[in-house]
């Protein structure tokens, strides 16, 4: 009997054995399978159309593509695209929705981003990068860290010494891991300081972002203004001028996305 019941449980484990050899084999055939419904119906269907005017054939080609494997995220992801762009954020939403379901990792923080640039819903961008931080650290979207995109949130929220705290650490970051600081967040963080009227601070740190970016407008606007707060007017006068022409010359906020949306504290002249 026990030699018996021994054979059995050797046949069990070589089937389990066999069965996770074949965990590989399968995944690397649906994704072999999922990349070429994405070439057919992205690629060489969905992109031979501008959604700008072309919209209805842009999400067929993709509603084709979602009939042959419906958990496709990027699939989702590119019908969301185009109406993001268009400035549709709720329409956009439901889709990047169901991208984040069978692809959280990758399109969670994306979704994030999109909360705090495109559709404006601060609280809501506020919780999903919070939830991004809590299961994969303080990852990089779009160039800028989660918490970058928590600051100015706080920012738009007029939580200030939220801001200010947060954008703070943001920088110390940058500078222990990287010896440098981006110019946009030493902006922000001026940003939240010019908010508390502590203009000294502010324009410290306005001064910083201009050493990376001297023609920035947006920074010698709010130092400016920080200038004529401090009744040094003669001085602000001069700086809102360049400014301006900085401004003129096409020199503002320099992100990709700037060209579908106006950033947080930027100047429209």
């Amino acid at each position: 009997m026990n030699r018996i019941i021994y054979i059995l449980i050797l046949i069990i484990f070589i089937q389990c054995q066999y069965k996770e050899s074949e965990k590989p084999s399968i995944k690397k055939d649906k994704k072999a399978l999922q990349d070429s419904i994405i070439n057919k119906y992205v690629h060489n269907c969905a992109k031979n159309y501008n959604y700008k005017f072309q919209m209805d054939e842009w999400q067929n080609c993709l509603d084709e593509g979602l009939k042959k494997d419906s958990t496709i995220a990027y699939l989702w992801q590119q019908k969301a695209m185009p109406y993001f762009k268009a400035k549709k954020y709720e329409v956009g939403m439901k889709y990047i929705d169901k991208a984040v379901k069978y692809n959280p990792d990758y399109y969670q923080p994306y979704r994030a981003f999109i909360k705090c640039i495109f559709a404006k819903t601060y609280k809501d961008a506020i919780s999903d990068f919070q939830d991004c931080i809590d299961k994969y650290g303080n990852q990089y979207e779009m160039d800028h860290s989660y918490s970058f995109y928590i600051g100015i949130s706080y920012l738009q929220l007029n939580e200030f010494k939220k801001a200010e705290e947060i954008l703070a650490k943001e920088v110390e970051k940058q500078m222990r891991e990287y010896n440098e600081t981006h110019h946009l967040s030493l902006f922000y963080y001026g940003i939240s300081k010019y908010e508390q009227s502590k203009w000294k601070e502010a324009i410290i740190e306005f001064n910083k972002s201009l050493e990376q970016y001297p023609q920035f407008s947006d920074a010698k606007y709010y130092k400016s203004v920080s200038l004529i707060r401090l009744n040094k007017i003669t001085e602000a006068k001069k700086l809102f001028n360049e400014a301006r022409k900085d401004r003129e010359d096409g020199f503002s906020i320099n992100e990709d996305n700037v060209i579908y949306e106006t950033y947080p504290y930027q100047v429209r002249w």
